[in-house]
């Protein structure tokens, strides 16, 4: 599933790539991907010129002058800057440029291509109720949003809603930067973890985004992120030596989800 490191590149290749072209036709070939029927989402946009590409936790939105198309690439998928004689075999909508480029959209299981009408991004729900993107949290406005908070941190930091952008596939390593047990409750933290934990937000996503983001996704013209699994420190590693102190990294059920920590570095409660 792309998190915030792959959304920031796929969003910042396309303000690259899109900017200033006119989309001139849209193929539709997976209706229920979109908010309003077909004809609508294809009349609302077709003719409209892109005038910004930015994004917000996992959502990429792209500013034309008709509105807004909001994309969610759900569990994973493809955005390729292709032409008609290159499209994949596999994709759920295509929208022509003005140049005879192509936009082509493949979802692997999920996903969202909505449409919002100019100056209406806020009446869009699930964007709207999104909490801050993760990178942009500053060490002051997370203290805030914990105080008097007495759940999981784990729980907290995959909560969309709290903060926008972090998933499984990063929530291990920012716990283990941060010396965090995944159960840990948010009650028992001191104000020093939560200065680490700012920090390790920031350290556990910014070398993806460095990267080009996680290896198995690609990026507009089909080449894969180069943050590998070698780059992780403890997530999907268990039965691996922690890289601090070298203790066996442990897998544990925690709620409805998986977590690996190393259980030297990140002890359930302080010592």
């Amino acid at each position: 599933m792309p998190e915030l490191p792959e959304i920031t590149c796929r969003a910042r290749e396309m303000s690259q790539e899109l900017v200033g072209r006119t989309v001139t036709a849209i193929e539709v070939l997976q209706p229920k991907c979109l908010n309003v029927p077909p004809e609508e989402f294809i009349e609302s946009l077709t003719g409209g010129q892109v005038e910004d590409v930015t994004h917000h936790g996992k959502w990429i939105f792209v500013e034309t002058t008709k509105g807004y198309l909001l994309l969610n690439m759900g569990m994973g998928g493809e955005i390729l800057l292709v032409t008609r004689k290159t499209l994949p075999k596999k994709r759920r909508l295509v929208f022509d440029l003005d140049d005879g480029a192509c936009l082509s959209i493949n979802f692997w299981w999920f996903g969202y291509a909505h449409y919002t009408p100019p100056g209406a991004i806020e009446t869009h729900a699930m964007t709207a109720r999104q909490g801050p993107s993760a990178l942009d949290v500053t060490t002051e406005e997370l203290k805030a949003m914990l105080d008097g908070r007495r759940g999981r941190i784990k729980s907290f930091l995959l909560d969309q809603s709290k903060i926008a952008g972090i998933g499984n596939a990063y929530v291990h390593d920012i716990l283990f930067l941060a010396r965090l047990h995944p159960l840990r409750t948010i009650n028992t933290m001191s104000d020093a973890e939560i200065d680490a934990l700012a920090a390790a937000i920031k350290d556990g996503l910014q070398p993806s985004v460095e990267a080009g983001g996680a290896f198995y996704e690609v990026n507009l013209y089909g080449e894969r992120g180069g943050f590998t699994a070698e780059n992780l420190l403890v997530g999907y590693r268990e039965g691996k030596a922690c890289p601090v102190c070298g203790t066996t990294i442990e897998k544990l059920k925690t709620g409805s989800t998986a977590s690996f920590v190393c259980p030297r570095c990140q002890p359930l409660m302080p010592n």
